[in-house]
This record gives C-alpha cells, structure tokens and sequence, in this order.
C-alpha cells in the first residue's frame, strides 16, 4: 500500500466535512432559540432520538428529549442548545467513523 492513502484521506475528509455541516446548520437554528424554537428545530431528527434516550427516567415525549439534550449539553458546559448541536452532529461523526474504519479493515484483510 502506498504511504499516502488518498482514499482513505477522502472518506475522513467527507466525515469531518459532514458533521461539521451538520453541527453548523443545527447551531444556526437552535442558538438563542428558546426550548419550544429548539424543539421545532430538532423534531423528528436522529438526534432528538438520541437525546430522548439521554433524557431523565420517567419522562416521555417532549420533555424526554428536552432533558436529554439538557443533560448532554451539560457535558460541555452547555445547555440545551449545545445538546442539540452535539446530538445533531454525533450521528452523522458515527457515520463516517465507520465508513473510514470499514475501508481500512477491508485494506488491511486484502493487504
């Protein structure tokens, strides 16, 4: 294999281009925002799954989702808002952290 992995450097490239696209336009109609404009902003994305999975026991819907991205944000120093952006962002980071670790296990079986 050469030692400049051109390929490789393309599916990394397109990830990080993805999820900061993602986490750009997320922050863009979330910061300032309040709970109800961050709710709208978030409904029905991966990320609002994710986050009512991260959401306080007990609760269902709405408030799941809030506390979740509450308490995921809170991880940063955040609030809400950075919640969203990171929840927003983590999937489609997953997304290319597999693509870019399927193509090096393939390079390294056919080596």
């Amino acid at each position: 294999m050469s030692e400049r992995d051109n390929i490789g450097n393309a599916i990394a490239a397109t990830g990080t281009v993805a999820t900061i696209g993602t986490a750009a336009t997320t922050a863009s109609a979330v910061v300032g925002g309040s709970g109800a404009a961050i709710m709208a902003a978030t409904a029905g994305t991966t990320g609002a799954a994710v986050a009512s999975m991260a959401g306080a026991s007990g609760l269902a819907g709405g408030a799941a989702t809030a506390s979740g991205m509450a308490a995921i944000g809170s991880a940063v120093g955040g609030g809400m808002a950075a919640g969203a952006v990171i929840t927003a962002a983590a999937p489609v980071a997953a997304a290319g952290a597999i693509a870019y670790g399927a193509y090096k296990a393939i390079n390294w079986l056919f080596d």
